[in-house]
Order: structure tokens, then sequence, then C-alpha cells
């Protein structure tokens, strides 16, 4: 008979309610000690999870496979995978649980990131390395971050855990790729997301953007949609949506100035745009997240 692999949020604890957090960071030592060391397979339905592994060694692994802990080294696991650890006691590092749907790609979308976010990844820093180097240090700063409740806490968490795994992301397709460089369409898309954050309040069309890069709208939309299964224009509504929930859940914002904010000259027409992305009107929807954050 085989075996049912437990699903918990946070490895042995079974609480049966919605989870209260969006981003849990702790150290590896204070919960793998209270297992002996051993964290026995089990899968996680809706978190993502980092481990930044400084010192110590054991194995990660995965759907039943070992593979060799050598620190400093980043470990991504993606939700839905059969995952365990057995680590020396001498091991030192974080472990950080994150909420999927507040990752900046999901895992297994058609974007570069999202294939990659979507496996297992074991990637070893090379502290020489200035990138290497930046990831971890970012990643302590995370936990840090987590452990002191300071003013701005969110926002320079959310800071943290974006750049640290997108720059482990591109380490470990470079280590995969030889540094092979991307092709002509990726680094359109990294210039697109590059000119989407400078404008995006603007509300500029994808016409825009496709002339700032030199090729037709229809090209763009072929572009991005090969790369993350939506068109320009939805890109970029997304992005505008994104930072809208943000400000929504993470300041003390008004609706109205949330919506002058973002560039909407009504705020009539900022919770009409809400509702039709959501639908929900914004007060409902940040009530409602807030509660669930337990904020």
């Amino acid at each position: 008979m085989t075996k049912t692999v437990p699903t918990y949020e946070l490895y042995g604890e079974s609480t049966g309610r919605k989870p209260d957090f969006w981003l849990h960071c702790e150290t590896i030592p204070s919960r793998s000690s209270l297992h002996h060391w051993e964290i026995r397979a089990h899968r996680h339905e809706s978190f993502f999870q980092i481990l930044y592994i400084e010192a110590g060694s054991g194995d990660a692994i995965f759907d039943g496979i070992p593979h060799a802990i050598t620190p400093p080294a980043v470990i991504t696991v993606p939700p839905h995978l059969n995952h365990g650890f057995r680590f020396s006691r001498d091991i030192d590092g974080f472990v950080i649980t994150v909420l999927i749907s507040h990752l900046k790609a999901s895992p297994g979308n058609r974007s570069r990131l999202g294939a990659w976010l979507a496996g297992p990844h074991l990637t070893l820093l090379d502290t020489q390395d200035e990138h290497a180097a930046y990831v971890a240090k970012t990643l302590k700063r995370l936990g840090e971050e987590f452990a002191s409740h300071r003013n701005g806490r969110n926002d320079l968490l959310d800071a943290y855990l974006t750049s640290a795994l997108l720059l482990t992301a591109r380490i470990a397709q470079q280590a995969e790729e030889g540094s092979t460089p991307s092709d002509e369409n990726e680094r359109r898309m990294e210039m697109l997301q590059d000119l989407i954050q400078r404008h995006f309040r603007s509300h500029k069309p994808a016409a825009f953007y496709a002339e700032n890069l030199g090729i037709s709208p229809a090209h763009l939309s072929r572009i991005v949609r090969s790369r993350t299964g939506h068109g320009a224009h939805e890109l970029i509504t997304r992005k505008l949506l994104d930072e809208a929930k943000r400000e929504l859940v993470f300041t003390f914002a008004t609706v109205q100035e949330i919506s002058y904010r973002l560039g909407f000259s009504d705020p009539a027409y900022f919770s009409r745009f809400f509702v039709k992305q959501t639908g929900q009107t914004p007060r409902v929807w940040r009530l409602e997240e807030r509660e669930r954050l337990g904020m």
C-alpha cells in the first residue's frame, strides 16, 4: 500500500485553517532540530520554498532522489513536489515559505522564470562571483528583516525576495546553459518588462511599447504570448493590477489616493477597472485580503 505524502503549510503543522501569512522565514535548525535533523517527505499545495544553506551539509530529496548539499547554496522547491531533507547537526541557514500568488511569475507559466520556478533546483553559490555574493547577503537580510517587525517590513521583504530569486534563477540558468546568451526575443521581453515598469502608470497602449522596441504591435503580441501565454495588453494590465493590489494591502492610502497614484484621473474608473479584473471593489478586496493575511 502506497504511503500518503502529507501536505503542510509549514512542516509538521496541520492547522486546518487558511494560511495567515504571505511570507514566513525561520532558521533551518529551529525546525529540523525538533525532528532529529530530518524533514520527511511532504509537499506544499499553495507555497513555494527557498532554503539558503550557509553552513553544514546534507541531502535535498526531490521525489525520492537525493541531491548532496554543499554550502553556500540556494534550494528552491515548487508547490506540489514531494520533497524532504536530511541535515547535519551543524546546518545553518534560513527557509523561506512564500504564497505562490505573491511570486512575480507563476511556476509553470510560459515565461523563462516561470519555467525555472516549476522545477526543484539546488544552486551552488560561488561567493567570489558578485551576483552569488549578493544573493547570499540579500537572503540573510531578508531573514533579519522578517524578525525585526520594523516600518516598511513588507515592502523590503518583497524587494529582497524578488532580487534574490531572480538572481538565483539567472545563476542557475547560466550554469545549465554554459553562459549561453539569451535569444533576441528573451532580450526583448526583458526590455519590455523594464518599459512597463517605467510607464505603466501612464496607461500607454501596447503600440507604444512595440514602437520603443522597434517592432510591430502584432510581432510584440506574438513574442509576449509565446513567453507568457498572454497578450501584450494583458501583461500591461496585470502589472497595473498587481501594483493596485500591493498598494491596497501594504499601504494605508485611500482608494482615491491609490487611483491617482496609478494614473487614473477618476477614482470611479479605477474601481470599475478593479471590479472587472477581480470581481470585487477595491475596498472589499482590501478588507478580505488583509483579514486573510492576518494584518
